[in-house]
């Protein structure tokens, strides 16, 4: 058998879930649903399940003006850039840092949990991060990263 190489496995994980938040948040302009507005809800007879007022910033952000689907959309669109790089940043330091990854599917898992689509990308999100921690616990280099590293030319 082979190694498992952690960092590959949650990029594809990354790029999957990043696909999925892109999607989601697509679909979340035109079904707008606060996914935790159940709790401490009051239930109606004619009217269902009503939000509670404590969670009237959720429901202004995600329902009323669709600011939290955008900026999911806007950074599935980033992790979608770093994991499958554009050509511009292939071999940068952005590209290579798992850093940066494990903090920005931190904050997409974060805006993807509070609206009803989201909810999936926020699993994979956070599945790629434990997996990214691990490729660091490991100390993995991005095989890119290890290209770059060799002995200096002296001209």
């Amino acid at each position: 058998m082979g190694k498992l190489i952690w960092h590959e496995l949650s990029r594809y994980i990354s790029l999957t879930a990043s696909v999925y938040a892109v999607w989601a948040s697509f679909w979340g302009f035109f079904f707008r649903k606060f996914f935790w507005d159940f709790i401490g809800g009051t239930l109606r007879a004619p009217g269902g399940l009503q939000p509670s007022p404590k969670v009237a910033i959720f429901i202004t952000v995600i329902v009323k003006h669709p600011i939290v689907q955008i900026a999911t959309m806007a950074l599935g669109f980033i992790m979608i850039t770093l994991e499958y790089p554009l050509p511009v940043l292939k071999g940068t330091a952005i590209h290579r840092s798992i850093i940066l990854r494990v903090v920005l599917l931190t904050i997409q898992a974060s805006g993807t949990v509070l609206f009803y689509q989201g909810t999936n990308a926020a699993l994979w999100s956070l599945i790629a991060v434990m997996f990214y921690i691990r490729a660091l616990m490991l100390r993995e280099k991005m095989e890119e990263g290890k290209r770059n590293t060799g002995p200096v030319e002296q001209a």
